[in-house]
């Protein structure tokens, strides 16, 4: 079984391009998994299910969605194996800019749309910045040089992954990614021991653990506070 990490900012059209790319690598005969990870609330398990694909869905609640995706991806993989997939593809939360969920030799895509800003690139840590692929959407919307300068800008953010422009309507560009997501001479049978790429997000303070009242006296472990100058005195 193959193991393929997706994440991407909120709305950038990870579940389209998920599904455009499993309509190519059917046509392949090859089996396909999908795991999604949420927060609070995700419909998108209903649409792998019409789609014909085995899918189950996480929700991580109060919990960051990175920590939670770590805490489960193994038997994630185990699930994945006993439904005899040859491709497990886990899509996360699209959420914190800070993410990274991504593990060492296994292949990583990053998805961000035209529409996020051309400064947006600069913005996404390992998220993007460890990515093996990043995939493009919504340039339909924007025009041929706004396309080039939004991918320029993340060439210069991380210049070693390979970059492609993937239409999540029509689908146009799935099946190019598609060719590069499934290797027949790959086989995960877990990820027991194996690290990930970026270290994640790191938070332990009163407010984790259900503090709601403000101020210097209720905040305890883990916290950074910005430099205001003389302000403070």
């Amino acid at each position: 079984m193959n193991l393929i990490t997706i994440s991407g900012p909120p709305s950038s059209g990870k579940t389209s391009v998920i599904l455009k790319t499993i309509q190519a690598l059917h046509q392949r005969d090859l089996k396909v998994g999908v795991v999604k990870f949420d927060c609070l609330y995700t419909d998108d398990d209903i649409l792998y299910e019409k789609a014909g694909v085995p899918v189950k869905k996480g929700l991580s609640g109060s919990l960051c969605p990175d920590h939670y995706f770590v805490s489960n991806i193994e038997e994630v993989v185990q699930w994945g194996i006993s439904q005899e997939v040859d491709l497990l593809i886990t899509e996360s939360a699209g959420l914190c800019n800070r993410c990274s969920p991504y593990i060492r030799d296994i292949k990583a895509v990053c998805v961000i749309d035209n529409l996020s800003g051309i400064n947006t690139p600069k913005k996404i840590g390992p998220m993007l910045k460890s990515a093996d692929i990043v995939v493009i959407t919504k340039g339909d919307i924007v025009s041929q040089a706004e396309r080039e300068v939004f991918a320029s800008k993340v060439h210069s953010v991380n210049s070693k992954a390979i970059t492609m422009h993937i239409n999540g309507l029509t689908g146009q560009g799935a099946f190019e990614l598609s060719t590069l997501l499934y290797d027949e001479n790959e086989n995960i049978e877990t990820v027991k021991g194996k690290e990930l790429r970026f270290s994640m997000p790191s938070a332990l303070c009163s407010y984790c653990l259900g503090e709601k009242r403000i101020g210097e006296d209720y905040q305890m472990g883990n916290v950074r506070k910005m430099d205001l100058g003389g302000s403070n005195e």
